[in-house]
């Protein structure tokens, strides 16, 4: 949130006689200068935080469902501890995206597969990502124009 703070800073001026400057009447010459200051405090606001904390879980999950799209293809060995990790993690959030298509998965001679409902999941999670981030936006607070 923006605070504002209004200052006023007022100068008079006195004509000199000698000088050629007339005014309507004898009084003097009186300036006022306004001068509007904004004071932003610390930090980032609590909508901020929330969409960095939103951006940053999603990025993990895009991280992830990448590194299981790399693991397939390259033909991982499952039995590795970090291998079964990623594909245990990523699968609940792969599920709802299988089926989508008529093609989940195109295999290789080799063993090498191209899962394509993880494809489908990292674009649809992006998507998401996306809304919720606009959702986000449509709270925040704006400071007004001048």
């Amino acid at each position: 949130m923006t605070q504002y703070e209004r200052a006023t800073t007022r100068e008079t001026r006195v004509v000199e006689p000698a000088e050629t400057v007339t005014t309507r009447t004898d009084e003097p010459v009186t300036t006022v200068r306004t001068t509007d200051r904004a004071y932003t405090p610390a930090g980032p606001e609590g909508l901020s935080v929330v969409g960095r904390f939103v951006a940053f879980i999603f990025g993990v999950l895009q991280a992830l469902l990448i590194l299981r799209i790399v693991l397939l293809l390259l033909v991982a060995n499952p039995g590795n501890d970090v291998v079964a990790f990623i594909l245990s993690v990523t699968d609940p959030f792969v599920e709802p995206f299988r089926g989508m298509f008529a093609l989940d998965k195109v295999g290789a001679d080799r063993g090498s597969v191209l899962d394509v409902a993880a494809l489908v999941a990292l674009v649809g999670w992006t998507l998401i990502e996306a809304l919720v981030l606009a959702a986000l936006r449509i709270f925040a607070r704006r400071p007004s124009e001048i």
